[in-house]
């Protein structure tokens, strides 16, 4: 039997990506999404068995129904991949603050509570790998995304941490730290007013899919995903301080009037 894959945010971008990268290994897919498009993955990865799951990831209810897919299926949980997220571009003055609610509750609140569940199972399968998406984020101040960056923070901590927590039970953990990708992630923002705004200069989402993917089969830490460009700016934010890092975050993510 194929071994099997959980991945949040499957049905379009980065999670797409992962999903056909596992999917080319010979992963079974329970492939999560908020929309009806999640229902189009079958189609999409036709060489594998997929289980699609659409749920409202922002509430608790949505958690547990993607759970009960999973334990419905009565198999082992080889990977999971915790891609789902979002960000709200504007000023903290200007945004509102249910949409704010709503991005926390998907990228940190449904994170923790199906981490909850997979670590569970893991640990008593005394087997596993599971995958994090963060974001370049995490290593800078992000003014004018002001909520989204300490999300992805909060997640690549909490990475690290449970990969400590974990290694003793067989089970790696590695946070995946995107660059700026070509998807609609900004647009569904509401960034396209920003330098953000343009597809034109940003990573190809494949490329850090794979990335991602060889990491998580690799067991490493963490992976920076993106081109050499993007790399390097990630190992020159361990010199900069936090004040420079945020003027240089805010020139890109600034609304233009």
């Amino acid at each position: 039997m194929a071994q099997l894959a959980l991945v949040t945010g499957a049905s379009a971008g980065i999670g797409l990506e992962i999903s056909r990268q596992l999917a080319d290994r010979g992963y079974d897919i329970i492939g999560v999404g908020s929309s009806e498009r999640i229902r189009e993955l079958g189609e999409t990865l036709p060489h594998a068995e997929v289980y699609p799951v659409r749920a409202d990831l922002t509430t608790e209810a949505g958690v547990t129904e993607v759970w009960n897919e999973v334990a419905e299926l009565g198999r082992e949980l080889d990977v999971a991949v915790l891609n789902a997220g979002r960000s709200l571009g504007g000023g903290f003055l200007d945004t509102d603050i249910e949409d704010e609610k709503q991005m926390i509750a998907l990228n940190l609140t449904s994170q923790v509570l199906l981490a909850k569940q997979v670590v569970k199972k893991m640990a008593e399968q005394h087997a596993g790998r599971i995958l994090v998406t963060a974001s370049m984020s995490a290593l800078t101040p992000t003014p004018f995304e002001s909520i989204y960056g300490p999300t992805r923070a909060f997640m690549f901590s909490f990475a690290a941490g449970l990969r400590e927590e974990m290694k003793d039970h067989g089970v790696s953990v590695t946070a995946l730290l995107p660059g700026a990708t070509a998807t609609n992630f900004h647009q569904t923002a509401g960034m396209g007013n920003t330098v953000f705004g343009s597809n034109d200069w940003k990573n190809d989402p494949a490329q850090v899919a794979r990335q991602g993917v060889e990491a998580l089969i690799a067991g490493k830490d963490h992976v920076i995903g993106g081109d050499r460009k993007t790399r390097l700016t990630a190992l020159m934010h361990k010199f900069r301080s936090n004040r420079s890092k945020a003027g240089k975050f805010a020139r890109d993510s600034r609304p233009t009037k």
